[in-house]
C-alpha cells in the first residue's frame, strides 16, 4: 500500500507542469464545464495507459525508432498550430455579446482533441526516459504486483491531479466574466502555438541528425 501512496504521490506531481493538455482541460472547464475539461484529460491518460502497455510488453523500442519519433513530431506540430488557431478564433466569441450562452462540443471532440495533443514524442520519451526503467525493474522484481501498483498509482495521480484542477476550476468559473474569456483563450492560442514551433523545430532537427 505505501508503494502506491507513493506512485499516487509521484503521478501528481509530474502532473502539475503545464502543457498543451492542461491549457486544453482548462478552456474546455472553464467555457463548457467539468465534463469537457475531464475529457480531454482523459484523451490525455488514454496515450498514458498505452505506454504503460507498451513497456509492459516490450515495445518501447519501436517507439524510439528515429523515423516514428519524426513522423509524431511533425503530426503534433500541425495539430498544436490547428489547436492555437481555434483557440484564437473562439477568442472572438466573447466580443459580440456579453450574455450569450457558451459554445458547446460534443464530449467525443474534447476527448479526441487530449488524445491527439499527447500523442508526441516528448509525451512517449517522458514515459521511456523517467519510468521505463522503473517500470522495467518491478518486472522482474520478487513482488509479481510490484509493476501493477506503480502504474495503477501512477494513473491515479494523474487522475487526482485532472480532479483538483477541473473542481478548481468549475468552482470559479462562475465568477469569470467574457472579457477574461477572451483574453484566456488569446493567451492559451500563443502558448499552443509555442509548443506547436517547438514540436516543428523538433522535427526539423529530428531530420538533420537523422541524415
Amino acid at each position: 500500500m505505501h508503494l502506491l501512496f507513493t506512485y499516487i504521490v509521484l503521478g501528481f506531481s509530474i502532473s502539475v507542469p503545464v502543457g498543451p493538455i492542461t491549457i486544453g482541460m482548462t478552456k474546455q472547464g472553464l467555457r463548457n464545464g467539468f465534463l469537457f475539461g475531464w475529457c480531454v484529460g482523459l484523451g490525455g491518460m488514454t496515450v498514458d495507459f498505452i505506454m504503460i502497455l507498451f513497456i509492459y510488453f516490450g515495445f518501447s523500442t519501436i517507439l524510439s525508432m528515429p523515423i516514428i519519433k519524426s513522423v509524431m513530431w511533425l503530426f503534433g506540430c500541425f495539430f498544436l498550430i490547428y489547436l492555437a488557431v481555434d483557440s484564437f478564433k473562439e477568442s472572438k466569441d466573447f466580443i459580440h455579446d456579453e450574455e450569450q450562452k457558451p459554445v458547446q462540443r460534443s464530449l467525443l471532440k474534447s476527448y479526441l482533441s487530449g488524445l491527439m495533443v499527447a500523442i508526441s514524442p516528448g509525451s512517449i520519451i517522458f514515459w521511456i526516459g523517467i519510468f521505463g526503467s522503473i517500470l522495467t525493474n518491478s518486472l522482474t522484481a520478487s513482488t509479481s504486483h510490484s509493476f501493477l501498483y506503480i502504474a495503477l498509482g501512477i494513473l491515479l495521480g494523474i487522475i487526482l491531479h485532472d480532479i483538483v484542477l477541473l473542481s478548481v476550476i468549475h468552482m470559479t468559473r462562475r465568477f469569470v466574466n467574457q472579457k477574461f474569456m477572451r483574453w484566456f483563450s488569446i493567451g492559451a492560442g500563443f502558448v499552443l502555438l509555442a509548443f506547436g514551433i517547438r514540436f516543428g523545430y523538433e522535427f526539423i532537427r529530428s531530420l538533420t541528425t537523422a541524415y
